[in-house]
């Protein structure tokens, strides 16, 4: 593991609103910086109450002009949603303004139910032009050629990172195919895992982005005092889940120190495994879990993202995750 890094969704906590979420968001993206965290990234999703990143080139404008280093990015554009163009243009401004700065993972999925995807997109195409899309999205954030009918500008000359994101084996086929960084989203998704990295490090193809794979893996981490505080706050995200999967999604809950009563026992299965790549408990706790993670799944980078319901919670989980994350990177880079 070379770097670790921090995926937030700007949760929305019961009792709470957009305004304090994105507030939140901003203090944990300056503490993680604090803290030595590479990326700060955000994610795009669409009518979902408890998650306030929906705009999510203009929440990352707002977190690279409050911080000074940290990378910040997109975990990520749902490109299906946008015209790459607009993209283009998009992160182009943000790397125009925050040269060095500005990291843009793509997604194939709509993120979020199809109802919504349709007021979002007004057509829906039948066909899947992801790969096509990626490709002319590349395309404008390289140098232009002489006469280009079309331009990003801001974008053209740019060269923004881009990372191709995903939950099954096609994007690590895509990455793998057109020599780019790629991220799996293991804290929801795990299922995968496996066969897509062997898929990815064993197809990477050397691209003018990259001479060599780099493959994030995302995982879960609550964090606190003790292993059964760790416990209790990750109930919120257990309930969340849950109630997303019933068809019931909402802010962010309070913590439960039982769910059993709330939650069915066959649904909760479901979501302890979409959940189970993940750390939760006191530092020592954590150390070994991460450890396991790390050795089993042998990321370049490692990021973790956990939705706690109370902010000063949150960041302490963060900041013992930190510290744990930092002695692992250390032992890797001495063995």
């Amino acid at each position: 593991m070379q770097q670790f890094s921090l995926l937030d969704l700007s949760p929305v906590p019961e009792g709470g609103d957009a305004a304090q979420a994105l507030a939140n968001t901003l203090d944990l993206a300056r503490h993680a910086e604090g803290q030595g965290y590479h990326r700060f990234w955000l994610a795009e999703h669409h009518n979902m109450p408890g998650i306030a990143s929906a705009a999510t080139a203009v929440v990352i404008a707002h977190i690279a002009a409050h911080t000074t280093r940290i990378r910040v990015g997109a975990g990520g554009i749902m490109l299906p949603n946008h015209a790459p163009l607009m993209v283009a243009e998009q992160f182009g401004t943000l790397a125009t303004l925050h040269p060095g700065r500005i990291d843009l993972g793509l997604g194939r999925a709509p993120g979020t139910d199809m109802a919504t995807a349709r007021a979002l997109r007004r057509h829906m195409a039948p066909e899947d032009s992801f790969p096509q899309d990626v490709v002319e999205l590349l395309g404008y954030l390289d140098e232009s050629p002489a006469g280009a009918a079309v331009r990003a500008v801001p974008g053209e000359g740019t060269h923004v990172p881009v990372w191709i994101l995903g939950s099954s084996l096609f994007g690590a086929q895509l990455a793998a195919y057109l020599g780019l960084p790629y991220a799996f989203a293991s804290h929801f998704a795990p299922a995968m895992l496996d066969q897509a990295l062997a898929i990815y490090r064993r197809d990477f193809k050397p691209s003018k982005w990259l001479d060599r794979p780099h493959a994030m893996v995302a995982a879960g981490v609550f964090a606190a005092d003790t292993d059964e505080e760790a416990h209790f706050l990750r109930s919120s995200q257990l309930l969340a889940f849950a109630r997303l999967r019933s068809g019931r999604p909402g802010k962010l809950p309070a913590p439960r120190r039982d769910l059993s009563a709330e939650v069915p026992a066959p649904v909760m299965a479901q979501v302890e495994q979409a959940l189970s790549c993940s750390a939760t408990g006191a530092p020592d706790t954590l150390h070994r879990q991460l450890a396991a993670l790390i050795k089993r799944y042998r990321p370049d980078e490692l990021m973790i993202t956990g939705m706690i319901h109370d902010h000063g919670a949150r960041l302490h989980s963060f900041d013992l995750a930190a510290g744990v994350l930092r002695d692992l990177r250390t032992d890797a880079m001495a063995a």
